[in-house]
């Protein structure tokens, strides 16, 4: 580490350092940022892989024949189809998921890992399990605020027409409205089992953020930012590489229809089918664009929530 150069720091405070109290604005305005970065660089790729993997395999040869298609059909716009309910959505998800994600590693910290003693200065760091558990913890939690966000940016990612009269959507809130008559709030909450359980695989993402995090600080001399970008990004590789195969079937609960053409009952009946009509490669269809997506705009998503919270006054 350079000389002078403070270590770098997450924005997500580790239990065991000496800290303010942090003032509660700060959390919400770094989640607007971190929102707007990952939609920007992200939502693209996003929009790619929901079809892959809610069309029949005929519809695109691939991820570049769907990219292609898009373009030339529906225009670069169609790629950003569905991008104002995780924009919006994202601005309280990274609010509510940071700001849980501290609170759970402080009380793992200091009633099961290491129990506070008189001198906090001396309480040793929450381990890497700890951070797991409390990603885990933090997913689920988020799971409430992210399962109707997902779900609206599902249906009207899979919205093929050019021409806007012929949708049945008119946009994210005439989504909303229509689901909500039909279905009440359980359909708005529709793959919220599914959600929870994808959002389970949190604790692989937290876990690894932490420990590339202290590998980067111990091992080389890049700065914060450089920390926060790499380590935000290959411990989003990490994440998707294992829950990838929960967004597949999460995918598919949520985009399947409402009411009595219904096809899926549980999470399960809707695995079983991906692994019927397509075998264990069923589970990564899509997975290319997913996994070029994961790193630059996680990365970039940290960097910007992590960079605002330091520029804040506390």
């Amino acid at each position: 580490m350079k000389t002078g150069e403070k270590p770098a720091m997450s924005a997500v405070v580790d239990p065991a350092e000496p800290h303010k109290s942090p003032k509660h604005y700060r959390g919400f305005v770094a989640g607007v940022f971190s929102g707007i970065a990952k939609l920007s660089v992200g939502h693209p790729f996003d929009t790619v892989k929901v079809r892959l993997q809610t069309t029949e395999v005929s519809q695109f040869r691939g991820p570049l024949d769907c990219l292609l298609q898009t373009v030339r059909k529906e225009g670069v716009t169609g790629l950003y189809k569905g991008a104002t309910p995780p924009l919006v959505g994202w601005m309280f998800m990274d609010s509510v998921m940071l700001g849980s994600l501290s609170v759970y590693r402080r009380v793992l910290n200091d009633n099961i890992f290491n129990p506070r003693t008189v001198n906090r200065s001396e309480q040793p760091k929450l381990p890497v399990l700890g951070h797991a558990l409390a990603g885990t913890m933090a997913g689920w939690t988020v799971s409430f605020i992210a399962a109707p966000v997902e779900h609206i940016k599902a249906r009207l990612q899979i919205q093929y027409q050019a021409d806007k009269s012929k949708r049945l959507y008119r946009g994210p809130i005439d989504c909303l409205t229509k689901i909500y008559r039909g279905h009440g709030v359980r359909g708005v909450y529709h793959g919220l089992s599914a959600t929870l359980l994808f959002r389970t695989f949190f604790c692989f993402w937290w876990g690894t953020y932490d420990l590339f995090t202290r590998q980067l600080q111990k091992h080389t001399n890049l700065s914060t930012p450089a920390v926060n970008f790499w380590a935000g990004g290959l411990s989003a590789q990490v994440f998707w590489i294992t829950s990838y195969p929960s967004d597949v079937v999460k995918q598919k609960i949520m985009t399947d229809p409402l009411g009595p053409e219904r096809r899926y009952a549980r999470w399960r009946d809707a695995a079983k089918t991906v692994y019927r009509e397509n075998g264990l490669k069923g589970y990564w269809r899509g997975f290319v664009p997913c996994f070029l997506r994961a790193f630059p705009a996680n990365a970039m998503a940290l960097v910007a929530f992590e960079g605002v919270m330091r520029s804040l006054p506390e």
